[in-house]
């Protein structure tokens, strides 16, 4: 039999992800980050179109954090003997992340140039 669906229990189960996502070290450092970018970010003159986008893209590296972690649980949860495949799998999804922090890091520089270039015309 399938389960009545709750927003409520769903949203208490994101929540208690959230919590358990905020004891990663790395989460933390990446979550700094966001907020530091963020702050950087309301200083712009940029237009509103732009910021949204800005905003947004900062998003990318916290929701490949919560995968890597959840990976990284689901390995330690099938396993506690070292295993290669269990050190690739957590490697790979490492890897995702540290791609993943190079988007915004783009994105936003291609907007610097962008808009620094329409300033100097």
């Amino acid at each position: 039999m399938k389960p009545t669906y709750s927003l409520l229990k769903n949203f208490t189960y994101a929540m208690d992800g959230g919590r358990e996502l905020f004891k990663e070290k790395a989460f933390k450092i990446e979550l700094v980050c966001f907020v530091i970018a963020t702050v950087i970010l309301l200083f712009l003159s940029y237009p509103l179109w732009a910021k949204i986008f800005m905003f947004s893209i900062l998003f990318v590296p916290l929701v490949a954090e919560a995968f890597n972690t959840a990976i990284e649980k689901v390995v330690d949860l099938s396993s506690q003997d070292f295993h290669i495949l269990a050190k690739h799998a957590k490697d790979i999804a490492a890897f995702g992340v540290f791609l993943s922090i190079f988007v915004p890091i783009f994105v936003w520089l291609g907007f610097i140039i962008y808009f620094s270039t329409r300033i100097l015309q």
